[in-house]
């Protein structure tokens, strides 16, 4: 169970704003492109800032919670989880704050 805290703890932050989709109409799901377009250039230089920092020896991961599964650079998918689901939970609040706002 610790080796997957990691995910599951990236799964529940998913999780628990998924309704401000539907509930709130924040609309971020339902634009791919838009979605893609925000996230990509921040998603993509913090991989490769990882992948430099665990390269040189500045950043590791406590082997006890993550999986193990790792990507090319070395940096494991729950890092590259976070930099895919913070943003995407952030931009669903954000959204769904200013539809809320709005009316």
């Amino acid at each position: 169970m610790d080796r997957h805290q990691y995910l599951l703890i990236m799964a529940a932050c998913a999780a628990i704003t998924l309704p401000l989709e539907f509930v709130f109409r924040a609309r971020v799901y339902r634009r791919p492109r838009r979605l893609l377009r925000a996230m990509w250039l921040p998603l993509a230089i913090f991989i490769a800032w990882d992948v430099i920092a665990i390269a040189r020896g500045h950043w590791t991961f406590d082997e006890r919670w993550v999986t193990g599964w790792r990507l090319p650079g070395d940096i494991p998918v729950e890092e590259v989880a976070f930099f895919i689901v913070i943003p995407l939970c952030a931009l669903l609040t954000f959204e769904a704050s200013r539809h809320t706002l709005k009316r």
